[in-house]
């Protein structure tokens, strides 16, 4: 018994050590020790050159230091899902979409990071099954599970000084819990940070009847009768065509969707742009006009 309970003081000296010099300098980041290692406290200069990338998770943490300092204070968490889209479009559709449009969005509004794509969002009842979960393949969380998630990563921003917490969802289903966090904490915290739930962001209805203005379908065209639609497979294939199984749909002479060829696949991408392009104008207004509002009051 004294030979085990030795070993585990030995075992657990080291961390304990560790532990108790991270507490004695404040400067200590970077998951170490500042005393160990230089690169371990909060104000030694970035070694490297930032690479571009508005993506936090592509980033180190001297990246979001540094971009913080530069003055990049809005971060904007992206919400998807894993759902069925009938038999062309992968699950994560919605995950997809937002690496390209959180991109163009942060980028657009120059101050501003993506959060990593929240993927897992509310589809249906668990047990019983309801909603998106009667289909397998089918990812859901709880309400009260989402917005626990999405309150813990809002902190979690406003804990390292960012100034504006943008939610946007790609997936209708994500708007109540967006919206029920963003009004309890912006009430909590009295706008500031201030947590924007850019609803605009989500509007497909849009989309469409800018696929109608640019003459890429028709208004009242027949639809296929599927969970998928023009707007939705050509920005996703701005992200990958492989999503959307484009190859094989080309292939199989299956490459349309509601009466619309995306078999020109350079065409087809142009056009995708062109959505991502709209969607993030919309964005972007609805965000700086939130941010105005809160500096007005």
């Amino acid at each position: 018994m004294i030979r085990v309970a030795l070993l585990l003081l030995l075992l657990l000296a080291p961390a304990a050590y560790l532990s108790d010099q991270q507490a004695r300098d404040p400067r200590s980041a970077g998951g170490g020790s500042c005393g160990s290692n230089p690169y371990n406290c909060i104000d030694t200069p970035n070694p490297l050159k930032t690479p571009d990338t508005v993506w936090l998770e592509e980033m180190t943490w001297m990246d979001v230091r540094d971009a913080l300092k530069a003055g990049k204070r809005t971060i904007i968490v992206p919400t998807g899902g894993i759902e069925p889209n009938g038999p062309w479009l992968a699950l994560g559709k919605h995950n997809y979409i937002l690496r390209v449009n959180c991109d163009a969005i942060a980028r657009r509004l120059g101050d501003a990071l993506c959060a990593p794509v929240i993927p897992l969002v509310p589809e249906g009842g668990i047990e019983p099954k309801s909603g998106h979960m009667t289909t397998v393949g089918t990812i859901s969380l709880r309400e009260d599970t989402f917005q626990a998630m999405l309150t813990d990563v809002v902190e979690s921003f406003k804990a390292h000084g960012f100034q504006n917490i943008v939610l946007i969802g790609d997936s209708g289903g994500n708007a109540r819990g967006m919206q029920a966090v963003a009004e309890r904490l912006n009430t909590e915290w009295q706008g500031t940070p201030l947590v924007i739930h850019a609803r605009e962001y989500y509007d497909y209805a849009s989309v469409l009847r800018y696929l109608n203005e640019l003459g890429v379908k028709k208004e009242n065209q027949p639809r296929d009768g599927l969970h998928d639609d023009p707007a939705i497979t050509l920005n996703m294939m701005v992200a990958d065509p492989a999503s959307v199984r484009w190859e094989q749909r080309v292939r199989a002479n299956r490459a349309t969707i509601d009466g619309v060829s995306i078999a020109d696949r350079e065409k087809a991408l142009a056009t995708g742009r062109r959505i991502v392009e709209m969607r993030a104008n919309v964005t972007v207004n609805a965000i700086r006009k939130a941010i105005a509002d809160r500096e007005r009051r």
